[in-house]
């Protein structure tokens, strides 16, 4: 089952903008599926989303 993602709009400086351009291009990936990535690998690493193995737990608790 998909989840609806939430939109909103983000701006940017134009220069990081063209960083994560290319760094999209070198992962085959879009500049919106890198941020994503990025974002959710550094909330992972501060502890503030939950890793796949967590959710798992958490889904065999209910």
């Amino acid at each position: 089952m998909s989840r609806e993602k939430k939109r909103f709009l983000l701006r940017m400086d134009p220069e990081l903008y063209q960083a994560l351009e290319k760094w999209a291009a070198d992962e085959f990936r879009s500049v919106n599926a890198q941020i994503e990535y990025i974002l959710k690998a550094a909330a992972r690493k501060a502890g503030r989303y939950p890793t796949k193995m967590k959710q798992n737990k958490h889904q065999d608790e209910d």
